[in-house]
């Protein structure tokens, strides 16, 4: 909270970038900070975040006197920061409690975490991947006490999950059913099957009703605005599809790519310029993380049999499935490392705790970790300087 608070107030009290009410979208890096802050986002996205945003806006109007100025920049970023710095807090209690790891390896997660370009970047930025980062974290780390307590996840809880994380992104809602498939017993008895699928009804069944009380139950277009943002975002053929893969996807929401300059404006008349990150130009980052991902394998493959790893691998899979494979904001998935960047100090930590009982591979795993942490510490180091130049440019 000390480093991101830090980070996040000198930006919103020397800078407008933040909070700009003549910039509704992608001042930097696509993020539509204006639009979500008044309006929490388009409705066939983020269902319920127009709700959310309202009591963040009401909040922080009223720390600024109804003024949307410095001190509400400021009010939004610490909104960020506690989200952000609370969803590092739910990776660690993760690594603690659920896998048991040693303090020091445990810290070394969690600096590699706390150092990605998402966790950076989401803790000054008011958006709804900010509170989805900190909602899925939770929501993982308690789904992940109740498997290991062999315990089903009440109904109440459940549908509470389902309604705050499809709130804010309505392809995550698929998520809170994923525990669910893996309870003690569940296809051995038709009682406990049964009963899953009374909880699972239950939970869609509130989310449809809010959903649709949302948009006043014209739900026809839920359908039209889903294809025309489909369509929009899954057609951009600019960059080779492999490299917007490793470098957007994997990498961007990591490891900091380069960035370019665009010049943009509100289609109302105002011009102004924003920030874009564009494919790795070196064949480090690309080796940082080939090297990253052969370690989420190795983790995946040696804990094959462990449903905890299962839960967080085949929920990674589905936003592999939206962003890589049907191709949804490849061209700027690394807006959407708030969706699944924990998996991969989780999915670490479960690779540690194989070797548990072998120092030499703990020692090897430890080095090869700590010196990924150096390279991405000062990549993102470097390229918040470069970010900062921008500011004092143009913010």
């Amino acid at each position: 909270m000390v480093v991101y608070g830090y980070l996040g107030s000198f930006i919103a009290i020397h800078y407008k970038i933040i909070f700009d009410s003549r910039i509704p979208w992608d001042a930097y890096f696509s993020f539509d900070n204006k639009s979500i802050v008044m309006t929490g986002g388009s409705f066939e996205r983020h269902p319920l975040s127009y709700y959310f945003f309202n009591w963040i806006r009401e909040l922080a109007l009223l720390f600024s006197d109804g003024k949307m100025n410095g001190d509400f920049r400021f009010i939004l970023a610490w909104f960020s920061n506690i989200a952000v710095s609370l969803s590092v807090l739910q990776v660690f209690k993760y690594l603690k409690n659920i896998i048991r790891l040693p303090l020091i390896l445990s810290l070394l997660l969690v600096l590699f975490f706390g150092a990605f370009s998402t966790t950076i970047l989401l803790s000054f930025t008011p958006e709804n991947f900010t509170y989805t980062l900190f909602l899925l974290t939770l929501f993982n780390h308690y789904a992940a006490i109740k498997l290991k307590k062999e315990e089903k996840i009440p109904a109440l809880a459940l549908a509470f999950s389902g309604i705050t994380i499809g709130g804010l992104t309505v392809t995550n809602i698929a998520k809170v059913f994923i525990p669910v498939a893996f309870e003690k017993g569940l296809f051995k008895s038709w009682k406990k099957l049964g009963n899953a699928a009374f909880r699972g009804a239950f939970t869609i069944i509130c989310f449809v009703l809010l959903y649709l009380n949302r948009i006043d139950f014209k739900y026809e277009n839920i359908f039209s605005k889903t294809n025309e943002q489909y369509e929009k975002f899954s057609n951009v053929n600019s960059t080779p599809t492999w490299d917007m893969i490793l470098s957007y996807f994997f990498g961007g929401n990591i490891l900091f790519s380069d960035f370019i300059i665009r010049d943009k404006h509100n289609m109302m008349g105002y011009h102004y310029k924003g920030l874009v990150m564009t494919v790795y130009s070196s064949w480090i980052p690309y080796l940082f993380i080939i090297a990253l991902l052969i370690l989420i394998i190795w983790s995946y493959y040696k804990n094959f049999k462990n449903k905890l790893v299962q839960v967080l691998m085949i929920s990674f899979l589905f936003d592999i499935i939206i962003h890589c494979i049907m191709r949804f904001g490849l061209h700027t998935s690394y807006i959407y490392g708030g969706h699944f960047v924990f998996i991969y100090p989780l999915l670490l930590g479960w690779l540690f705790y194989c070797y548990r009982d072998a120092p030499k591979m703990l020692s090897f795993l430890t080095v090869v970790i700590s010196v990924l942490l150096v390279y991405l510490a000062t990549n993102n180091y470097l390229r918040m300087t470069e970010f900062f130049w921008f500011l004092n440019t143009y913010y």
